[in-house]
């Protein structure tokens, strides 16, 4: 392991003080990297995930993406928690903290929109950080790109139902265009550009060609991963400045929920015997959340400045850092799965 991956948690905390930091002496300069987007996509961040991204889609090997079908329990484990259990867990566990253990501490209105904020973390599965949390665990690429886009299929029909359901709202207006581009850029764009690559690179060397190719890119995931942190948390400086007791109330039951998820994945994972490239990815894509989208169908619901929208930002914020802890875990008991299939 490099020095960056041996001390990867120390950078990332490093990364979230630098980009606080930078974000509250700056705030000028980082909302206007902050207003470079399109549908709630910042452009700035949609470029550093796909250096990110991309490495990984040049391991694809398309003519084996018809293999993945032949292994469906990864993909049954995924799709169960994303849809028949995390959206549910994460209303119980926002109704519990804001409606009786948290009462005292904040105001029916607000407990209200807190609790639709992380409803609608729950009801969007990751669709661009599962592939960095894959390459950092090893997952199969091809695996991991066919969980990743069965969710979002299943994402533009289930998610509309499922939130109003939940929040009890007769009218979710899904934002497409934040969808559509998500899909795009994060997936599509950067699948082009790693099928290109190989193309190019096999016949000049094969898979040793590849593989050395994508090592000399791997520092540049980290750096777009470091980047990402300090931009996010630049940010929503003044808001974590501003509101930090309120960020600790939110944050206790999305820690819950996330690590939660992650153990209900990581026994599934177990008890089904997956191979250990197919379990890390399928615990990964259980835990993350789609935060874009939720951000965007937060503001266009409550407002830009309401609690459901705060709520979504301060699931932005604990996402990086926890899901780089269950990186950590998973990759420390690889050992407890089988060799990758």
């Amino acid at each position: 392991m490099s020095l960056f991956e041996r001390y990867l948690s120390l950078w990332v905390a490093l990364g979230i003080l630098a980009g606080v930091s930078l974000g509250s002496l700056m705030p000028g300069a980082f909302q206007q990297l902050a207003d470079l987007q399109v549908a709630h996509v910042n452009l700035v961040v949609a470029v550093l995930i796909w250096v990110m991204v991309y490495p990984m889609m040049i391991k694809i090997d398309i003519a084996s993406l018809r293999n993945v079908g032949k292994r469906p329990k990864g993909l049954v484990l995924t799709l169960t928690i994303n849809w028949l259990i995390k959206p549910f867990t994460m209303m119980a566990l926002g109704v519990l903290f804001f409606r009786y253990l948290f009462a005292p501490l904040v105001d029916p209105q607000s407990a209200s929109e807190y609790i639709a904020g992380m409803i609608l973390l729950g009801v969007a599965p990751c669709t661009a950080m599962v592939f960095i949390w894959s390459q950092l665990t090893e997952g199969d690429p091809n695996y991991t790109l066919v969980q990743v886009s069965l969710n979002d299929l299943i994402m533009i029909f289930a998610f509309a139902p499922i939130a109003a359901l939940l929040l009890g709202v007769t009218d979710i207006q899904v934002p497409w265009q934040t969808l559509l581009l998500s899909v795009v850029l994060y997936i599509v764009l950067p699948l082009l550009a790693g099928i290109l690559t190989r193309r190019w690179l096999e016949p000049r060397g094969g898979e040793a060609r590849i593989a050395a190719f994508t090592g000399r890119l791997k520092p540049w995931v980290i750096l777009g991963l470091l980047g990402t942190v300090v931009l996010l948390f630049g940010f929503q400086a003044e808001t974590i400045l501003d509101n930090p007791a309120v960020i600790g109330l939110i944050a206790v039951p999305l820690l819950i929920q996330t690590y939660g998820i992650f153990a209900l994945a990581y026994v599934g994972a177990r008890w089904l015997k997956l191979p250990r490239d197919v379990a890390a990815p399928a615990c990964m894509i259980s835990t993350s959340n789609f935060f874009e989208l939720a951000v965007a169908v937060a503001i266009s619901l409550f407002g830009l400045h309401s609690g459901a929208a705060l709520a979504t930002v301060v699931g932005v914020l604990v996402e990086v850092p926890v899901m780089l802890s269950l990186v950590w875990f998973i990759n420390r008991r690889r050992h407890m799965f089988a060799a990758s299939s």
